[in-house]
This record gives structure tokens, C-alpha cells and sequence, in this order.
């Protein structure tokens, strides 16, 4: 017996030991082929992880501004070791092409794993045919007559925001109007999705505002940090502790929406006619329960949960956790560097009151979707604001196949990453890139750009599905803004510290002073 356990293992060990040495071989094969790419010197199994500063502030500066004045300026790519694992930055139009124009390389980094826990594998995470499913099941979701109907939520909100915003303007004083806008997009988010009254704006104690601010910071952590990765340690250290907690809190409030408007749809299914339901099998009609499109997120996952695209309740979910992360954060961002950008320059804020007093010249006007679509001017301030402090800072990709770029060999399976940051600052594409300048997107100075210069809802078949959605929104907090105050602001923007975050924002917010227009 014991010369029988002693072979066995004798024999796990030499397997265990041939593994290692072949694990160890490729590992070695792919440390010689990616060290050929330049990047700042990296150690041993924890590569340049040890590196990173631990503040947001300085960690996002390492990986955007020092990076550059390290010598990277020019080069193609970018090289970095996140522990044992390698990646290549692409920091230019011309090398992120090969990932935005490929249909093959869809599939997310592994650092977006850290978002399943919460986000499970909905349309931002999932790949492969999940992921063209969810895709087509969504997109008519977003159709333009859905997203007009969206409007009066749009409008509903930014009003309650504005009468906050009249309240402290009366007071003189300066004050942070980033949680002003936040709150906003989260109440909007929350009642285009699930038709669901947060109320964030009246109730900014709430556990559910304070849970969805505090995940992303756990999970920003998480993602630089190799010593996180493993589950069962993280679980057993307080940031892992904290996380479970918060993330119990998020799912508890998204199932008991769902669960509440489940049992609606199955009452008003049980009472529809056969006509109505054979609208049922066709998902990619935009269908509203209750003859009304306002709740379209929702309701077309409750169809599709009885069409042919079956969905559980974990599977919706999914979907409206994902919605509400990436609907309200991302447009509460790019709204507060707006507001900050316009305020900062006399000039332009001129032009976009001269804009409002033209469009919306009743002063009880609600804005209609023509009304949006005349605020040339105001988007191309968004637009010029999302090119200097895009929401989305950084995408990244797992290549699906052997590819060569920019002269280097880059390996199947490395992760590739796109700093949307840098690549919004090349002089080759921007000249003067640091200059705030709306009239870049003038359709006859945006002639003949790079299709992939300007990239902050990311590019391809992986593009963000909701950006004529996040751009109508936000022009709907502007205008609600600029069209009864103007805004002085109080920083400079050296003194507004990019935190390099899951979503861009402001180290200190935004100080601004508030007075209201005649």
C-alpha cells in the first residue's frame, strides 16, 4: 500500500513539475517577444504592479502624462506587466485601428471580470454569441422614438436639479456642483430603466446612491492590485468584505424592481389578445407594456423573457445593473467637465447663451428633439470636452488572434489597452491638444479626421449602444443650466486632478459660483 502511495505521488509530483516547467517555458516565450516592446523596466512574477502609486490621482498620471514624458511619446506601443500578465497600450489612432476595426478581437480584458460579480455577463461583459444576442435584443431600445419619449424624463429631472441649483445661487457663495449633476443622472438613469423613482436628488443619504458611487472605487482597486485577484483572499480582507456588502445592497433594490414590474407585465400579458402577443416573438420591435415606451429598457427584457429569446430573471438583471452603470456615471462626468470647460472660458459661454436664448426662447419651453438637434454649438462643446476628459479613460481588449502593430509582435491572448486620454492628445491628429476648443468639431474643421482620433464611446462593433442616448441627456442638463445662469468657476485646471478611476472625474469636484441670467 505504501509503495502504492508513495508512486502516486511520485507521479503528481513529476506531472505537477513538467506543467510547471511548461508553464514556465510559454510564460518565458511570451516575457522575450513582449519585452521587445518599449516600456518602463518591470520585475520578476509581480511586473511593474509595485509601481503603481495607490492614489487615484497619481496612479492615472502614471499611466497617461508620465508615460508620455517618459520617452513614449512617439512610439506605436506602450508595454506593461500587471503582474505576471503582459499589456500593450495603444496610444494612437493608427494602432488602436487594428483593434476597433477588427470584428475578431470583441472580447473584453480579464480586468473587466472583476465586473461580474456585480454586473454578471450582460452586453458590457459578455463576448462571444451571448454577447451578439444581448446586442440585438437591446439595440431597439434605442430607438429614436423611444429616446424621444425619454425626454420628459430627461426634462423632469434636470428641473428639480435646477430649482436645487436656484437655492444655493441665491446664497452667492461658491459651492461643488458636481453631486448636483450626478444625483440628476442617476435619478434620470434610474427612471429610463426600470420606471422607478429614486429620488436621489431629495434623499442623497440613501444606501443605494452611496453603494453605487462606492463599488466602482472597490472595484478600480481591485483591477490594479494582483494581490486582490484571488476570490478567496479578497473575500477575507476588508475591501473584499466591504464589496460583498455594497454589492448586496445594488442587487437587493435592481430585484425587487424587477420583481414588482414582473408581476405588472404578467397581469397585462394574461389580459392581452393574440394580436399582441405574436408582437412578442419579434424582439426587435420596440414593444412598451401598457401601450407606453418610457420604461422600453425594461419592458423589452420582460418581452424577451417570454418571446424566443428566453431570459431568466438573473439574465435581466444583469442587463439593468449593467444600464445603470454605465447610463449615469459616465453622463454625470462628461456634464461636470462641460460645465467646468464653458465656465472657464468667457467666450464660448457666450455663445452657448446666445444659443439658448435663440432655441429655447420661451422661458417655460421644454425642450423637444428638434430643439436638441439645433444646439450645434452646445454639442460640440460636449464633444470637445469628452475629447479632454473623456468618461471612459481606458478600453481594453483581449486580442483573439496573432496580430503585428505598429512593427511589433503582440501575441494572441494579451490584453491591449486604449487610453482614450492620450489617444485624444495626439499632436498628429490635435494640434494644440490641450487648448479647449469646440470649434474643432465644426463639421468643415472635422472633415477628414481619423475615423478613430476621437474615441470616448469607444469604436467598432463594441461601440457604447447607448451614446445617442448619454448625448441627449447630457444636452438636456446643459441647457437646463446655461439657459437660466451663468456660471463662474473657481479652479483652474491644473487645480482639477483627473482620479484615474472606472469613470474620469475630478479629484475636488467642480467649485463653481452660480448667477442667475435676466
Amino acid at each position: 500500500m505504501a509503495a502504492v502511495l508513495w508512486t502516486a505521488a511520485v507521479a503528481v509530483a513529476v506531472s505537477v513539475t513538467i506543467w510547471a516547467i511548461l508553464a514556465f517555458a510559454r510564460w518565458w516565450k511570451l516575457w522575450k517577444i513582449i519585452n521587445k516592446i518599449p516600456g518602463p523596466p518591470a520585475y520578476p512574477l509581480v511586473g511593474n504592479a509595485l509601481q503603481f502609486k495607490p492614489g487615484a490621482v497619481d496612479f492615472f498620471r502614471q499611466l497617461t502624462e508620465e508615460m508620455l514624458r517618459l520617452g513614449f511619446q512617439e512610439e506605436r506601443l506602450v508595454r506593461l506587466w500587471l503582474g505576471p500578465l503582459p499589456v500593450v497600450g495603444l496610444h494612437h489612432p493608427e494602432t488602436s485601428e487594428v483593434l476597433f476595426s477588427s470584428s475578431k478581437h470583441i472580447e473584453k480584458s480579464f480586468v473587466y471580470e472583476f465586473l461580474h460579480p456585480w454586473l454578471g455577463t450582460g452586453l458590457l461583459t459578455s463576448a462571444g454569441d451571448k454577447w451578439k444576442t444581448r446586442r440585438r435584443l437591446i439595440t431597439p431600445t434605442f430607438h429614436f422614438k423611444i429616446l424621444n419619449d425619454f425626454l420628459h424624463e430627461f426634462h423632469d429631472q434636470s428641473e428639480v436639479m435646477v430649482r436645487k441649483l436656484e437655492e444655493v445661487a441665491d446664497t452667492g457663495e461658491e459651492f461643488d456642483i458636481f453631486p448636483f449633476i450626478t444625483l440628476c443622472a442617476l435619478d434620470i438613469i434610474c427612471g429610463t430603466a426600470m420606471g422607478k423613482s429614486l429620488n436621489a436628488q431629495e434623499n442623497t443619504d440613501s444606501d443605494y446612491v452611496r453603494a453605487i458611487y462606492r463599488i466602482s472605487d472597490l472595484i478600480q482597486v481591485r483591477q490594479k492590485s494582483p494581490w486582490y485577484w484571488s476570490d478567496p483572499i479578497y473575500k477575507s480582507l476588508g475591501p473584499g468584505r466591504e464589496f460583498e456588502e455594497t454589492l448586496q445592497i445594488l442587487h437587493d433594490f435592481t430585484r425587487s424592481v424587477i420583481k414588482e414590474r414582473s408581476e405588472q407585465f404578467q397581469k397585462q400579458l394574461e389580459s392581452q389578445s393574440q394580436d399582441d402577443l405574436d408582437i412578442v416573438e419579434d424582439p426587435d420591435k420596440p414593444i412598451a407594456i401598457g401601450g407606453r415606451k418610457r420604461l422600453a429598457f425594461l419592458d423589452m427584457l420582460l418581452y424577451a423573457s417570454v418571446g424566443e429569446t428566453k431570459l431568466s430573471n438573473e439574465d435581466i438583471q444583469e442587463e439593468v445593473d449593467t444600464f445603470m452603470f454605465e447610463g449615469h456615471d459616465t453622463t454625470a462626468a462628461a456634464a461636470n467637465w462641460a460645465v467646468f470647460l464653458i465656465g472657464s472660458h468667457p467666450d464660448v459661454q457666450k455663445k452657448v447663451h446666445d444659443e439658448m436664448d435663440r432655441v429655447l426662447s420661451d422661458p417655460d419651453q421644454k425642450p423637444t428633439m428638434d430643439d436638441l438637434r439645433e444646439m450645434k454649438y452646445l454639442e460640440c462643446c460636449i464633444k470637445e470636452a469628452l475629447r479632454l476628459y473623456p468618461s471612459v479613460p481606458f478600453f481594453a481588449r483581449t486580442l483573439s488572434e496573432d496580430c503585428v502593430i505598429g512593427g511589433y509582435e503582440v501575441p494572441k491572448g494579451v490584453t491591449a489597452i486604449v487610453p482614450t486620454y492620450n489617444v485624444h492628445r495626439d499632436p498628429n491628429h490635435w494640434p494644440d491638444p490641450e487648448k479647449f476648443d469646440p470649434e474643432r468639431f465644426f463639421p468643415e474643421n472635422a472633415a477628414g479626421r481619423h475615423p478613430y482620433a476621437y474615441i470616448p464611446f469607444s469604436a467598432g462593433s463594441r461601440n457604447c449602444i447607448g451614446q445617442r442616448f448619454a448625448l441627449m441627456e447630457e444636452k438636456t442638463i446643459l441647457a437646463s443650466i446655461f439657459r437660466r445662469f451663468r456660471i463662474q468657476t473657481m479652479q483652474q485646471r491644473d487645480d482639477l486632478k483627473p482620479l484615474g478611476e472606472l469613470i474620469l472625474r475630478p479629484e475636488s469636484g467642480v467649485r463653481v459660483k452660480l448667477f442667475r441670467r435676466e
